[in-house]
């Protein structure tokens, strides 16, 4: 008979295994796991897509789906086996004990149902109804920062940002004061700011409830920011864990070795050092490991890693599941640690020229101005990396050079010096191929019925013209060029990774010799060691085709690894633009400096954070002056209410849009970094 669960652990999962069925046989996920959260504490779970973190989550609250089956082990809950609950235990247990917060809101919540109805819902299964559920709903929203909730409550789930939707979210899993507390991924695809908030928000909620947390990300610095505690997954097993702090700062395994090297830290530039990245694959479901799951990725494996599983060794507080744990930082680097990439030598001309650039959209009979005469310039073989808060115009900007929407009439564009007509259809078939894009989710950019060649030899033949021998020979060189083989020419897009689909995207973006790629959130849903592998390849076709890049990425250490330039976009205008360095080391326009802020540093201490007050204004009615005047910390009174400040020189090639001088911006962050200083 089973010992009872530790009653002061909030969660114990034990020798836990989970299979899938597929093919008429089950397919190992997890193997063996076992972890504890204590009451009150924030567990990380990190490691890459597919070595089972969601699985987890979903053990736990028993949504595994139909062909998922727990082969072995147990789950106890608030000293609840879990495993042995009937249908009505479990549903008291997920009304009242444990809330799952999931990483895409927009799924999570019912499209066909006003918010409020949703959120009353929750407090009427409690014995709740009438107005006092509404009431509590209010209340709800107004504990997760929701402005005019009572608003808010009569709107449907699209119109809603992806901010306050995961807002939403986070009301309606906290509705029940659970004791658990699951955040499946709950950040990926926000803005920094947002991001920041909603963090904010969970560390204070965390603090009020006593609630215990699993926090499933792949975003370290995140992880590093919440947690207490961290374990790493690898293929379904633990192969590290221990307190955050040295986990990040002194790794006992190779595989948490390798993902932080992914990363790029410390304001690192392609120039300056070629990110590190994890050879080969993750085994595949149910693959039968023998010895170490990371053995074939690992430079370090030998004989015995590949014929002995290792146990977790208990290293004093922490575990390590690695034969050779005291050199596991002494694993060797797949790239040479101080080799960059080459700068392109960038020619005087611009390759793309554009002059009060404005989008004004119809709403509701008021016009709606998206993009606000933008005038800037691309240099052939630069990087032009665009940021800024979801609504502040990044994609409709980029869907106008692509001519997907029309520019009012008045601004110009230029490609290689020639006019640039405003819409697609009366483009040169040159000037077609001449701009392409990457999308950031290539499942809805490629064809899930074709195979790869099918996909690609289209490609070639509409953007390039070939056909036949020299179409095949294209072929072999664009799919070699993104580090695929030729095996992957006869697969379909659903057989692959999403890493994988990417660069079937990015080699489908090539195949026309663009001369600009517009990339628009290329590597935002993709784990560390994917990004690190799509960003050393786009630094590495810019090299070799001298094609200009146009990044548009909330991950703001994504952007300065990546760009020369750096454009600071708000409500349709450039706040600030000026090469990467000079706007991420500043001085740098208010704005700039809450973005920066807000974004979690994992070689950094805790940092202070330039709170920004509500969302990003209208389009339809922005403010008066600066239109940043409603959210700045640093406004300076009424001539920030009143007049619109103009983008000027603050230093040659660095341009920034507000009242404050340049000197004295100066001084007032050197103000702000002295103080965290001292309070450090």
């Amino acid at each position: 008979m089973t010992e009872p669960s530790n009653a002061e652990n909030a969660l114990e999962l034990r020798n836990l295994s989970v299979a899938y069925r597929v093919g008429r046989r089950n397919r190992a996920v997890l193997r063996d796991l076992s972890l504890t959260i204590r009451p009150g504490e924030a567990y990380g779970l990190v490691g890459e897509s597919g070595c089972g973190k969601s699985t987890v989550a979903l053990s736990v609250v028993r949504y595994l789906p139909r062909n998922g089956v727990i082969t072995a082990g147990e789950i106890w809950l608030a000293g609840q086996n879990v495993m042995k609950l009937d249908n009505e235990a479990l549903r008291r247990m997920r009304a009242d004990s444990v809330s799952m917060v999931y990483q895409d809101p927009g799924k999570a919540l019912n499209p066909s149902i006003r918010i409020g109805r949703q959120l009353t819902e929750i407090f009427e299964l409690r014995g709740i109804s009438g107005q006092l559920a509404s009431d509590q709903a209010i209340a709800m929203l107004n504990r997760v920062r929701i402005s005019d909730p009572v608003r808010v409550m009569q709107r449907y789930p699209h119109q809603l940002s992806g901010g306050m939707q995961q807002r939403v979210g986070i009301a309606m899993a906290l509705a029940n004061d659970p004791t658990m507390l699951i955040l499946d991924e709950p950040t990926t695809g926000l803005d920094a700011t947002v991001e920041a908030e909603v963090l904010d928000l969970i560390a204070k909620l965390r603090q009020e409830l006593s609630a215990s947390i699993l926090f499933i990300s792949h975003n370290l610095a995140v992880v590093s920011r919440m947690c207490d505690r961290v374990g790493v997954l690898y293929a379904g097993m633990l192969v590290e864990e221990g307190p955050t702090e040295q986990v990040f700062n002194d790794p006992r395994h190779p595989y948490t070795v390798a993902l932080l090297r992914c990363l790029p830290r410390g304001g690192q530039r392609k120039d300056q050092i070629r990110l590190d990245t994890i050879p080969g694959f993750l085994p595949a479901p149910g693959a039968k490991i023998s010895g170490c799951a990371f053995a074939d990725r690992c430079a370090l494996a030998d004989n015995r890693c590949h014929n002995e599983l290792p146990p977790l060794h208990d290293l004093g507080g922490r575990l390590s599941r690695c034969h050779y744990h005291e050199k596991a930082q002494m694993l060797p680097r797949t790239t040479p640690g101080n080799i960059g990439t080459p700068a392109v030598n960038a020619s005087p001309e611009p390759v793309l020229r554009i002059e009060g650039l404005n989008k004004t959209y119809a709403s509701h009979g008021h016009a709606l101005r998206a993009v606000n005469d933008i005038s800037l310039d691309l240099l052939p073989g630069q990087t032009l990396g665009l940021v800024g808060e979801s609504g502040s115009g990044k994609t409709t900007f980029a869907r106008l050079l692509l001519g997907l929407v029309p520019a009012d009439t008045g601004g110009a564009m230029q490609l290689e010096g020639k006019p640039l007509a405003p819409r697609l259809e009366s483009r040169s078939a040159d000037q077609v191929k001449a701009m392409q894009i990457v999308f950031q989710n290539p499942d809805s950019a490629l064809n899930r019925s074709h195979s790869i060649r099918h996909i690609m030899g289209r490609a070639l033949r509409t953007l390039a013209g070939l056909r036949g021998a020299a179409q095949q020979k294209r072929l072999v060189e664009l799919v070699r060029s993104v580090r695929l083989t030729e095996r992957h020419l006869s697969v379909k897009p659903r057989q692959l990774s999403g890493g994988l689909k990417q660069r079937v995207a990015i080699a489908r973006a090539f195949a026309g010799d663009p001369r600009i790629v517009v990339c628009d959130e290329p590597t935002s849903a993709l784990d560390v060691s994917v990004q690190a592998a799509i960003l050393n390849l786009l630094a590495d076709l810019q090299t070799k085709e001298r094609v200009s890049y146009i990044f548009i990425s909330h991950d703001l250490a994504v952007v300065r690894y990546l760009s020369d330039h750096i454009a600071v976009l708000y409500l349709g205008r450039i706040m600030e633009i000026g090469p990467s360095e000079r706007v991420f080391s500043g001085p740098h326009h208010p704005y700039t400096e809450a973005l920066l802020s807000a974004v979690p540093k994992l070689d950094e201490a805790e940092h202070v954070r330039v709170r920004l007050d509500g969302e990003i204004p209208s389009a339809i009615n922005p403010p008066m002056g600066c239109v940043f005047h409603t959210r700045c910390p640093r406004k300076i009174g009424a001539v920030c209410e009143d007049q619109e400040p103009p983008l000027i020189d603050a230093e040659p090639g660095h341009k920034i849009r507000c009242h404050i001088p340049y000197e004295e911006l100066a001084r007032l962050q050197k103000k702000t970094e002295y103080a965290q200083e001292v309070t450090l």
